[in-house]
């Protein structure tokens, strides 16, 4: 037991020495355990990897990820396709060339009639880039080809080829008369003037009643396709006044004014505001009128509240009296017809019951039916067939004990829908023995009112102008004015698409934009040379071509896709797939990094 408690209090005493003399260092300054050296080849094995998954990010993932998602811009000319928006390009002018023609008076007449009618002709214009520019007509030409050339170059634009004739004006002495007197052909673009013989002799050096006169007409004949083209003009930016749309006729004469006050090439003091009558035609004009489009489809309706009549000749109707329009205006836009007949197919039943006019022997409904005079309800009328607008005629025959069926107050028996079609209360003319019998077929006779009217109404539509009352002067100046507004249209859609382009620097510009807008510029020059030329049909074609195809390059589909995918989806998409891959890849390259700056500082510092 002794010898055990010894060896116990030994051991105590050697363990309190040997505690006493651990106590003595401190405890800080021992040396904490490192880890073996890492080798040569692990390090050399990690950099690989490291290096290896980032070259494939590199070399392999960035080049696949920018070519499947870059965005494909074709290059185009943003600059040139300001110019042409902001009427840099080219300014648009419209010279009419009237040809001057007179059997029976001498060279130096005609001339000197010219040359008078020129000068009040430019006096008198308020919008230089629509103008009227004489000529000597052909019976001068057949007697002194060489003068007639240089007449061209005195009266014309000179150094340039002639363009369509607008009009001729044809120059006939008549006694009797003490004033002159105008005359204009209702089917053929001729304006007859016929005049004293004692007008031709100047009463003095600075008055010609005699072209004077001529002056006045020509000027009266194109003053409404003046007030529209300058109107057209004024829809864009350009020289020529403001870009607002004015909201009614007051509105639109002062904005005309402006305009036409405005123009760099108007001389001063002379503008002249449009009178009420011409400002309500185009206000009007502006409310009925269709917008243009390529192709228009007409559809041509008979509609009878009974069993009669069950034919009409339609086909022979169409040929004799629509078919010679709608080819005449080919030019302009191309056409559609096709017939239905409905019978049992009375008017609205919210029309009141025609109410009879015992003092006129006529039947009559009131104005303030006309609106819901449609029954669209039970007749058969689509509104659109095809692609291009559809416009609906409509042959409405009463029957027998309400004929003839007049409207109230006016007795007219037509009116128009504006931009929607037009009606014909057709009342069949029969004799007196058969008063109140039922007309069972319509003949082509019979339908011709209605198609007459509708011929008129198809104008009105189309945006032709009321004056002058001649249909081959109103389908020229309807050609004029739709080569004007598809210019001033395409022009300003090429501007839309470059703001567009510079606006949406992330949006998609493929070949096809590229393509649509060289062949919208080049047609557009085009268009500019043409009107300058006074080929006005060739400009026409030109600049319907340079619509279609502004419109196609604006409205790719691949590219306003691309407006409704911002950035912002294009962040979320990318976050939830580079967050897990790209942590491990940056921070394995910044550890690695880390280490070889620590080893090179120790090895700058030394041993």
């Amino acid at each position: 037991m002794s010898g055990s408690t010894s060896d116990t209090a030994g051991s105590t005493e050697s363990d309190g020495f040997h505690s006493s003399t651990t106590a003595a260092v401190p405890i800080g300054a021992a040396t904490p355990k490192q880890p073996p050296p890492e080798a040569r080849e692990s390090i050399h094995v990690r950099q690989l990897v490291i290096l290896s998954f980032w070259a494939i990010v590199v070399f392999l993932g960035l080049p696949i990820w920018w070519w499947t998602t870059s965005v494909f811009r074709a290059r185009l000319p943003l600059q040139e396709m300001e110019n042409w928006a902001e009427g840099k390009s080219c300014k648009p002018s419209f010279p009419l060339e009237i040809a001057i023609e007179s059997p029976s008076l001498q060279e130096h007449d005609i001339i000197r009639i010219l040359r008078a009618t020129q000068h009040a002709l430019d006096d008198r214009n308020d919008f230089s880039p629509h103008h009227l520019r004489l000529r000597v007509g052909n019976n001068l030409a057949a007697t002194n080809d060489s003068q007639q050339q240089g007449q061209h170059e005195t009266f014309g634009q000179e150094g340039r080829q002639h363009g369509e004739t607008a009009l001729a004006v044809r120059l006939t002495p008549q006694n009797g008369l003490t004033t002159a007197r105008a005359e204009l052909q209702p089917h053929s673009p001729l304006l007859n003037i016929l005049y004293p013989p004692a007008l031709v002799t100047p009463a003095s050096s600075t008055s010609f009643p005699l072209a004077n006169f001529v002056a006045i007409q020509l000027q009266s004949l194109y003053a409404e396709e003046q007030a529209i083209i300058a109107h057209a003009l004024t829809l864009n930016p350009w020289p020529y006044g403001s870009h607002q749309s004015p909201a009614n006729a007051g509105q639109l004469s002062s904005t005309l004014t402006a305009s036409v006050a405005s123009s760099k090439d108007l001389r001063s003091g002379h503008t002249r505001p449009l009178s009420p009558e011409l400002a309500s035609r185009l206000a009007s004009r502006a409310t009925r009128a269709l917008r243009y489009a390529p192709t228009y489809h007409i559809t041509i309706s008979l509609f009878t509240p009974n069993a009669w009549p069950s034919s009409w000749e339609i086909e022979s109707a169409i040929a004799q009296y629509l078919t010679p329009l709608l080819a005449s205006a080919s030019v302009i836009s191309n056409f559609t017809i096709d017939t239905q007949t409905q019978l049992y197919g009375s008017f609205s039943p919210s029309v009141q019951e025609p109410q009879y006019d015992a003092g006129r022997d006529v039947w009559t409904l009131r104005e303030e039916d006309l609106s819901s005079f449609i029954n669209a309800a039970e007749w058969p009328l689509n509104p659109s067939i095809g692609a291009g607008p559809t416009l609906n005629f409509i042959i409405y025959v009463p029957d027998s004990t309400t004929t003839p069926l007049v409207i109230k107050d006016s007795q007219a028996t037509s009116w128009l829908i504006p931009q929607w079609g037009g009606v014909m209360i057709l009342n069949p003319s029969l004799p007196p023995s058969r008063k109140g019998a039922q007309t069972l077929s319509l003949s082509k006779d019979d339908l011709q009112p209605a198609l007459l009217v509708f011929s008129h109404q198809l104008l009105s539509f189309l945006g032709a102008p009321e004056t002058p009352p001649s249909i081959p002067l109103q389908l020229q100046t309807l050609t004029r004015v739709r080569a004007a507004s598809l210019f001033q249209s395409a022009s300003s859609t090429m501007g839309s698409l470059a703001r567009l382009t510079v606006a949406l620097p992330s949006i998609a510009i493929p070949r096809t934009v590229s393509i649509a807008v060289e062949v919208t510029l080049s047609h557009l020059e085009a268009t500019c040379s043409a009107l300058k030329a006074g080929r006005f049909s060739a400009g026409l074609e030109h600049a319907k071509t340079a619509e279609m195809a502004a419109e196609r390059g604006f409205f790719e589909r691949s590219m306003v896709g691309q407006v409704y995918f911002p950035d912002e989806h294009k962040v979320a998409v990318y976050l939830p797939l580079l967050g897990p891959v790209g942590v491990p890849l940056i921070m394995s390259a910044l550890k690695e990094l880390k280490r070889m700056w620590t080893i090179r500082r120790i090895s700058l510092r030394g041993p």
